[in-house]
């Protein structure tokens, strides 16, 4: 198992389960994407080198933070910033916040930059 794998099945609940949720959409959505471990952090990447997304569980929600995500126009008002300048995230608080639709959404739209300047 490798070390973002353990990050997600060694969560405690019921972020395990959100995390184990994400994780399926994902790899569902967009096969092509590489999960690695950076920071400490389960990360998705394109090609193995350009950073998409990535999973932070910290105090009483799970973070899906994409890397670009200014960029992103879907669904801003389920995005959140936090003085980022570059980032945005889907946050939950429990597995029903989930919006399989939203994420799809985001995920296919954050995808699309891949062939922009934005991954270079």
């Amino acid at each position: 198992m490798n070390p973002a794998e353990a990050y997600i099945l060694n969560a405690k609940e019921p972020y395990r389960t959100m995390l184990l949720h994400l994780q399926v959409v994902i790899e569902t959505t967009l096969p092509d994407l590489q999960l690695l471990y950076k920071w400490k952090l389960p990360f998705y990447y394109i090609d193995g080198k350009q950073g998409f997304c990535f999973f932070n569980q910290s105090k009483d929600y799970v973070d899906l933070v994409f890397y670009h995500g200014t960029h992103l126009s879907m669904h801003q008002d389920k995005m959140i910033s936090e003085n980022r300048k570059h980032m945005k995230s889907l946050r939950y608080f429990r597995i029903e916040d989930i919006d399989d639709r939203v994420l799809i959404d985001v995920l296919r739209e954050a995808y699309s930059f891949r062939e922009r300047k934005y991954y270079k």
